[in-house]
């Protein structure tokens, strides 16, 4: 699809929708703040992963040429602190949680960015943005501390909308800093006893927080770019402070539009391990298929606060499946045999309505995404056509074939096609299934192979008319969370979720 104007994003730095005009037509130049790497991501890291990649997704999708850049902190207190822990290098910590932030994200389906730098790898960089605020007078130096002097950039709180003498009024310094101001933020920081340590014009040390995603979007992206985004956590100080730094060297406005998502909270109470309500990524995923966290993310528009819990986690699970369920029923119902007879007995009016809704659901995708990337009301869409196309299947009685038969897959077709730019639907319903049947089996703390062998050992009892064996092995299985159903066609089994209200079919 070519790139259009139609696009309008929520800029933080005006409070307010604006025209997405790229600086270069037909270009967009991104850059999103990546983690700190000093322990495994949460399940809020993984909001503003998806959020963003599916921001990329779409923009390529308008035919945007994209350059997205997205960094790891791996020079930090924390990383340190973790260091010291263990008794181990700082880099060991990065590199190990640095991997396991990619087994996360290649799991949930987000794509990598075009560039991915590292903090230690920019420190030269850094050195340089530092030199230029203090050679014009904007920084200063304190015991081999440099300081970004906030008095100096006239345009300081303009992101989080912070007024400045109230800033200062409620500021703290904290025992052993030498700020002239308490709002001055470290630009680098004096070398300590088994720190990583750098050289520079100021004597060893290592650079602030701040300054690294100043130095790497302006090596990638240049002095002035289009999109800068973050968690809401980030508005104030981070990006206020990249804001100052980078304008005040350059002379330049920094990030035209500024993107942020919104919180995560856990049965709408902040998430916080000192509450117990503080999930991991990995945590999450040993429970539910990766997709389903996706779809949940998707599910909520970015900027809204997001609630974690285990009945809106089901929910996103249920409608989940909905799709891959009507993917397996038009498959089946649309596959040609041998004995199949005349065409499915479901009105010509139904299937008009039908194609009418397949022919207009790109449209109705499109506006709802270029309206600040509105995935809620995307997803609304796609699930309006999926309801549409079980009708169809359902009021027909026998097997679909010819021009219907087309309408419902092409109708499958255009759920998936736009189902991939939100990082969705792109596995078969076998393979959805059966990761769901493993997530299940896991929870339950049954293996497979158990409860196949008890089905079969039930199926001989009922051959033999061996009731009351068959009905034992029956409560077994009930006993341990599998219902077992016999059908017509076969026998079939549903797993129960440990939490009430959660259990679905799985074959």
């Amino acid at each position: 699809m070519k790139w259009t104007g139609d696009l309008r994003i929520y800029n933080t730095l005006v409070g307010r929708k604006e025209k997405f005009v790229p600086l270069q037509p037909g270009r967009v130049h991104m850059y999103v703040c990546g983690i700190t790497a000093y322990d495994f991501c949460h399940i809020g890291h993984a909001r503003s992963a998806i959020v963003f990649d599916v921001i990329y997704r779409y923009l390529l999708h308008l035919g945007y040429q994209v350059i997205y850049v997205r960094n790891f902190t791996d020079v930090d207190d924390k990383i340190i602190n973790r260091a010291r822990e263990e008794k181990c290098d700082p880099a060991v910590i990065a590199e190990r949680y640095i991997a396991a932030f990619y087994e996360d994200m290649d799991r949930l389906a987000v794509l990598r960015p075009t560039h991915e730098p590292r903090a230690s790898q920019f420190v030269a960089e850094m050195i340089e943005v530092i030199d230029i605020l203090v050679k014009k007078g904007l920084a200063y130096q304190v015991d081999g501390d440099v300081y970004f002097a906030v008095d100096k950039f006239s345009g300081y709180g303009k992101l989080s909308k912070r007024n400045l003498d109230e800033m200062i009024a409620g500021a703290r310094v904290a025992v052993g800093e030498k700020k002239r101001n308490p709002l001055d933020f470290a630009l680098w920081k004096a070398s300590k006893p088994g720190e990583p340590t750098w050289e520079s014009p100021w004597g060893p040390g290592r650079p602030g927080w701040h300054i690294e995603c100043s130095a790497m979007s302006s090596k990638y992206l240049g002095h002035s770019f289009d999109i800068h985004g973050g968690g809401r956590d980030l508005i104030f100080p981070h990006h206020e402070n990249e804001i100052a730094q980078s304008e005040a060297a350059y002379g330049k406005p920094f990030a035209r539009y500024w993107i942020h998502n919104g919180f995560v909270n856990v049965n709408q109470e902040k998430m916080s391990k000192s509450l117990g309500n503080f999930f991991t990524i990995r945590e999450v995923l040993k429970r539910y298929p990766p997709e389903v966290l996706r779809f949940f993310v998707v599910s909520s528009h970015y900027r809204s606060p997001l609630d974690f819990s285990e009945e809106s986690m089901a929910e996103a699970e249920r409608g989940l499946e909905r799709f891959y369920q009507t993917m397996a029923e038009v498959a089946e119902r649309t596959a040609l045999r041998s004995e199949d007879g005349a065409a499915g007995d479901a009105g010509s009016d139904e299937f008009a309505l039908l194609q009418e809704k397949i022919t207009n659901l790109p449209g109705l995708f499109k506006e709802a995404m270029d309206d600040d990337f509105n995935t809620a009301a995307a997803v609304g869409h796609l699930f309006d056509l999926n309801r549409a196309i079980n009708r169809v299947v359902v009021s027909s009685k026998k097997q679909i074939k010819g021009r219907e038969a087309a309408i419902l897959r092409d109708g499958v077709q255009q759920i998936q096609q736009l189902g991939s730019i939100l990082g969705l639907l792109q596995q078969t319903p076998a393979e959805f299934f059966e990761q769901l049947r493993q997530v299940r089996l896991t929870e339950l703390g049954i293996p497979a192979e158990e409860i196949e062998r008890l089905l079969e050992q039930r199926s001989q009892a009922r051959k033999e008319k061996n009731w009351s064996r068959a009905d034992e092995i029956r409560g077994m299985l009930e006993e341990k969370g599998i219902i077992v159903e016999d059908r017509p066609e076969g026998t079939r089994y549903r797993i129960k979720r440990i939490n009430p209200g959660r259990e679905a079919d799985v074959n």
